[in-house]
Formats: C-alpha cells, structure tokens, sequence
C-alpha cells in the first residue's frame, strides 16, 4: 500500500509536470518527507520519497521514486569529503536506502533532503530560468519577489548544493524557495498543497514580472528575407533539406529527427539578434544535455535556393565539427570521457523551422522542445536585463559529467534497427502489416503507407504513438501522390531508411478473360507503384550518404509458372528484376535492394480477402477456407505461410548480419521446387 505522504508527493508531480509552464519533460524532481513501519524493528522511521534519476514529473509513478532513510541520508553531512570528491555522495545515497526496488537516488537527493521542509519541489520553468540566466539576476530576483524567494549563486547540482539551499532555508524562514542561478527554481512547504502552491507563486510572479517590464521586441527587428515562408512552400523546403540535413546531423552515429515550425521558432529565426543569441547557448543543463551547447543555425535567407541552402549547410556542419572539437579540447581533462560526437542536434533554418535529432524519434521531439524553452528563457532574460548564460567550461563540466556517462552507459543496448525509418507500403493489413509491427517491434520508426488513410492510421496507432509510427496516404500508382508520402515521412522522422514494395492486388484470370484494363491495373499498382515508391526514397537515401534497404515482396510466381494469372505472374516478375537493376544502381550509394518470394499467404491477406481467394480456390477445386492448407500441402515443408514468416525475412535481409548481401530474392514458400531460384 503506498504511503499518504508518497500518494500526496505523485499526484502533486502529475499535476505539475502536466503543464509545460512549470518544467520541461522529464525535468526538475519532487520530494515527500514522512514516517513508515520499519518492517525490521516495527518502529516508525523517518523517510523521505524523491523522483529518482530519469522519468517525468508529469507521468511519475510509485516505481519512479527512491525511498531513502532520512536518518542516514543526513548523516552524511558528517562525512562528506567537500566539492572535490561531489560525485563520490551519490554512490553513498545507495547505502540510505530503504526497502528494495524503486528507481536509482539522483544528483539532486540531497537537495531534497537537507532542506528542512515536508515537501520540496525543484522544477525548470521558462520563466524561472529566464530570471534565473540574466545577468542581473540576483537583483531582479530581490525586486519580482521580495525577500519570499532567495538568489542562489550558480553551482552544479549536487551535495553543497543541498547544503547551500538549506542553508538559505535556515536562514530566511520568510522565504518560500529560491532561484537558483542559470538553473531553475527550488520551492518548499510543510504539506504538499502548501509546496505546490509556492512552487506556482513563484512561476506565476515570475512570468508576471516579465510581461510588465520587460522589453517589448528583446529579440530586435525582424531580418528582410528570414521571415516565414508561406507554409505549403515552408513544408516543400523542410522536406527538401531534410535528408541531407539528417545525414550530416547523422556523421557519427545514426539519427532520428524531428521538424518544428511553431510560431516560437519562426519568429526567433527571423529576428535580428538570433544568430548573436543562439550563438551563446543553451543555459540549463537539461536543455544542453539534450541539445548540446549551442545549435547549428543556417546564416541564408529564406529566399536562397534549395541548392544554395544546402550547400552552406554542408559548409556550416564542418564549420560546427571543428567548433564543437575545439570546445571539447579545450575543457577535456585526462579523465575525461571521450568526445560523443560532434555533430548538432538543432538545426536551424530561417524561415523553414528547426530540425532537431536524438537516437530515437521521443529523444529528437524532446530535443526540439527543450531548444523552444530555451528560446523563451532567451526571450524572458533579454526583455529584463541580458541572457547570460553559464560558462563553456560549466557547460563541458555538466555535459561530461562521469555521472552523466555513467546514467548513459547504464543505458539498454539499442534494438538492431533503433534508429532506422521504415516506410511500407500496403501495410495496413496482412503481410504488410505484420511487417510495419516487427519492425516497430525491433526499434524503428515506421510509416505505414496505405490507400485507405483511416486503415493506415488504424494500423500505425496500434504500434504505438506517433513516436514509434504514424499513417499516411499512398496510392502508389500515383506519381504526386507518392512523393507527398515520402515527403510525409521525412518530415515525421528526418529522413527515410528502409522500404519495403509490398502494396499489391492480384486479378485471378485466364489469359483470354484478361481485360486490358486488368492488365494496366495489375502492372500500374505493383511493377509501376514499386517503380514509384522506391525513385521517390532513392531521391532521399541518396542525399542523406547514409546507405539504406529496398525491400521488395515480390512472389514465388515471378518464376513459378502457375495457371490463371497471367497478369499478376508477370507483373512479379518484373518486381523481380527491378531488385536486380536498383541494386545495381544503387549500390555505390551504399543502398541494398532486395527481394523476398512468399508463397500464397491466406491469413489475414487483404488480396485474398478481395476476391483472389475465392479464384483460386476454384481453380485448384478446394474450398476456400482450406486454400491455406492445400498450399501448405503441395510444398516439401507441408507448412502454411503466413505473414509473420515475410516479416521475419525482412528484418533479417535489414539487419546487421547481411550487411554484404543485395540483389537477393528469399524464398519464404515452404519449399516449392518449381520456384527454386537458379
């Protein structure tokens, strides 16, 4: 049973991290302090609850917390070794421990739990950090809150820290809390209701304070040529840049990205100072950790061409390498751990949005929103005074914090395809959605292409939420229409990884009742949709420089001669050898194609569904309910196949251990020898 103190602390931490005004996702902590029945002793002992290292106030559960005596925890006042051996206190917050499971104790536990108050809430508002990063912040402090709310000098998180604002507690009974310099906000209360109230007071007073007096354009003019481009141009453009600006976000180790074109971000790029203001950086250290120090920002207007952006873009990114190395090089000490790479995480283009990016598609959004609370805390700040944020060698010290790679190595090994994005064709039912779900399942993004828009929704929404897949229109016979699709997923995920050509219909029909039209159809959905679908993703993979997959199922009658489907047999066929021309083609760029041969897959096939069935039932006298067996039974395995079977082929022709292997077809057909490939 959770504890009342506990029960208060979560629901308190819902409704904080539920509003974006008072911290950002999975930013600042919360703390109860109360007693429980030592299970040992049966004794009352003084606890203390605090959101543990990682999540989110706004989704925090009982399992998030750490349980920590209270008794013990302050007793390590006693016997802390001073600032130099900081990192030393978190390994000794294990042994204070109460009870078993709950999540890991924070850096900042003992800010929790040597302020002598029930309830403690640290949290990262815009308006807070606005304050928080102006160069005169402890006077605008004194002057929005009075003697209510006390200036804490910037210093890393962590034990002085703790003891610092307690402190300031013992020291100023008036107080409710503090801003704590280039950081954020700490408040407290002697219930939760009294902790939650202060915590908004000083959000509220905060953001107040700098609406009446602080400047009205702290951002200067607007710059000729950067405003906003209309937005259908504005989207043309984003997806135009995209792919090469992921592959060189993607330099040193694969990217997912994320496009935002908010009001926020458009405005700010088309202001006078931006460049000068994004130059200094972000402040808080839960922006940076996630955006790095400072971003990439194209110095064009919005109106140079497509070609010309692009091209100082790939001028810009080695410009950033090199700033990025030289920043590291300059703060590294010997025991420093080794440089995580030096390509941006925000991309920014005047007049077009911000690309943002992260190892994964939440990682990349994330990213992207904690550069829009820095440009509010950038806007805040320069309204009342000058942003001025924490140093380079503040920053480096956060950044490659041993604590910080030390939360990054506790990390899960990544899936085989994390970071991958996959678009498939016809993949709101049957083989191709049972390829969309493995690949969800093995860690990419996917977007499932279907001609039924609310079919594909359907499909995507039941792999996850939009940060796993989403579900987009595609006839693929139509030219327009498939390159609205792909741009659809460039702009989703930042750029395209892996496609898969399974769209198809198929026409059970002798050559003499074969329509003309029949034909057209057949060839126009499957041999000109493939042809379609992957000119459309070349496009992107190309520009990208990041290799990829072209997966197309194709069938075991593009070399099986079966009766009745004159029309559907060659039209696989010519899928057939597309794999061998594009792989061909496509392989300098590092592109592999290939093929995989299914035999007829009944379950849950919307071909068959469709009529097909029914056809071929009759014309191999079987009742259609036993089609599945009766192909089953004619293979030298007597095995049905299903569509788990192709999804089981596709991720392994797309995954590490055939690396070296394109212009292959896979048999998935339980073995018909008429069929082997020769």
């Amino acid at each position: 049973m959770t504890n009342p103190a506990a029960a208060d602390l979560i629901a308190r931490s819902n409704r904080l991290g539920a509003d974006p005004k008072n911290t950002n996702y999975a930013g600042g902590n919360t703390s109860a302090k109360g007693t429980d029945t030592d299970p040992v002793t049966g004794e009352p002992v003084e606890l203390l609850w605090v959101k543990g290292s990682g999540g989110d106030l706004g989704t925090l559960e009982e399992r998030g917390l750490a349980v920590l005596r209270l008794d013990r925890m302050r007793a390590l006042v006693d016997t802390y070794p001073g600032v130099d051996r900081e990192d030393e206190m978190v390994a000794a917050f294990d042994y204070c421990l109460h009870g078993k499971g709950g999540a890991a104790p924070s850096i900042d536990t003992a800010m929790h739990g040597l302020v002598d108050a029930a309830h403690v809430d640290h949290l990262h508002p815009d308006a807070g950090i606005a304050i928080a990063t102006a160069a005169d912040g402890e006077e605008l402090t004194a002057k929005a809150f009075g003697d209510k709310v006390v200036w804490v000098p910037w210093r890393r998180p962590g034990f002085q820290l703790g003891l610092d604002i307690a402190e300031i507690k013992t020291q100023n009974p008036q107080a409710v809390g503090c801003i704590l310099g280039g950081h954020g906000i700490t408040a407290w209360g002697d219930t939760s209701e009294e902790s939650e109230a202060n915590s908004l007071w000083i959000i509220d007073t905060a953001a107040a304070y700098i609406a009446e007096h602080g400047a009205e354009a702290p951002f200067g003019g607007v710059r000729s040529g950067f405003e906003a481009l209309p937005e259908a141009e504005r989207h043309a453009r984003a997806a135009a840049l995209a792919p090469t600006i992921r592959g060189l976000a993607s330099t040193d180790r694969p990217m997912v990205g994320h496009y935002t074109d908010s009001d926020v971000v458009l405005d700010f790029l088309a202001a006078e100072r931006a460049p000068e203001l994004a130059a200094l950086g972000t402040s808080c250290p839960d922006h940076f950790l996630r955006t790095k120090v400072k971003p990439m920002i194209l110095d064009l207007p919005a109106t140079a061409s497509v070609e010309e952006q692009l091209a100082r873009l790939r001028e810009l990114h080695a410009e950033y390498r090199d700033d990025y190395r030289a920043y590291y090089d300059a703060h590294a000490t010997e025991d420093s751990p080794a440089i995580r790479g030096a390509d941006p995480l925000i991309v920014l283009v005047p007049g077009v949005g911000m690309f943002s990016y992260g190892a994964n598609k939440q990682t990349a959004r994330v990213a992207g929103e904690f550069y829009v609370n820095a440009i509010n805390v950038m806007r805040g700040a320069e309204a009342l005074s000058t942003y001025t944020p924490i140093s380079d060698a503040e920053k480096f010290r956060i950044e490659y914090w041993a604590l910080e790679e030390a939360k990054l190595q506790r990390m899960p090994k990544p899936k085989t395809h994390q970071g991958r994005i996959a678009f498939v064709t016809g993949a709101a039912s049957g083989i191709g959605k049972a390829i969309a779900t493995r690949l969800a399942a093995e860690g990419a993004c996917v977007v499932v292409a279907d001609l039924d828009l609310g079919k594909a929704q359907s499909a995507a929404a039941e792999l996850g939420g939009t940060d796993v897949a989403i579900g987009v229109a595609a006839n693929v016979a139509d030219a327009e229409g498939v390159q609205a699709a792909i741009d659809a997923t460039v702009l989703a995920f930042g750029g395209i990884d892996l496609v898969v050509n399974n769209a198809g219909l198929s026409l059970s029909k002798p050559l003499l009742e074969t329509t003309e039209q029949d034909w057209d159809l057949q060839h126009d959905v499957m041999a000109k949709g493939s042809f379609l679908v992957s000119k459309a993703a070349a496009k992107a993979l190309v520009e990208q420089q990041m290799g990829g997959d072209v997966i197309y199922i194709s069938s075991k009658n593009s070399v099986f001669a079966g009766p009745n489907n004159i029309a559907y047999s060659a039209t696989k066929a010519d899928q057939a050898h597309q794999v061998r021309l594009l792989a061909v083609e496509l392989g300098e760029h590092g592109v592999r194609v290939n093929g995989i041969n299914p035999d007829g897959v009944v379950r849950g096939s919307g071909i068959f569904a469709a009529g097909w069935g029914a056809n071929r039932a009759a014309t191999y006298g079987v009742e259609e309910k036993d089609l599945g067996k009766f192909y089953a039974q004619r293979t030298i395995l007597k095995r049905e196949v299903v569509p788990e079977n192709v999804a089981d082929a596709v991720y392994v022709l797309t995954g590490p251990e055939l690396s070296r292997t394109t212009g292959l077809h896979i048999p998935v057909d339980s073995g018909v020898a008429a069929a082997f490939l020769r």
